[in-house]
């Protein structure tokens, strides 16, 4: 049989600190290049976030495109209302005959003009 302890590991024992002041943790010394990183890694990270800047603003030029189609699509509701009052109001002076004629020769002239 083996002798396998499954006993918890015991917490670690600090000696008692010089200033008395045991309820601050231990200080580790000083590494100034502790925190940096290679020239590759940066690299690597720059380019990440380059990728995510890019992705991101493709997503908001998508919405800016999707927001103008449906402000143009609110105009052009709106001229068409407005044109179709237009020729109901000449349609009450005028014989029907007379505003469709009108109506082909201006969609003619924008055709033309455009």
């Amino acid at each position: 049989m083996s002798s396998v302890s499954s006993a918890p590991s015991a917490p670690v024992v600090r000696s008692v600190r010089k200033n008395g002041k045991n309820w601050h943790d231990t200080k580790k010394p000083f590494r100034p290049t502790a925190g940096l990183t290679s020239y590759t890694k940066r690299l690597e990270t720059r380019k990440h976030q380059e990728a995510v800047k890019e992705h991101e603003k493709e997503l908001k030029e998508e919405k800016e495109a999707e927001r103008q189609a449906r402000i143009q699509k609110i105009k052009e509701r709106r001229a068409a209302k407005e044109e179709k009052e237009r020729y109901e109001k000449l349609a009450e002076k005028m014989h029907h005959k007379r505003v469709e004629r009108l109506k082909r020769r201006e969609k003619r002239n924008k055709l033309l003009n455009s």
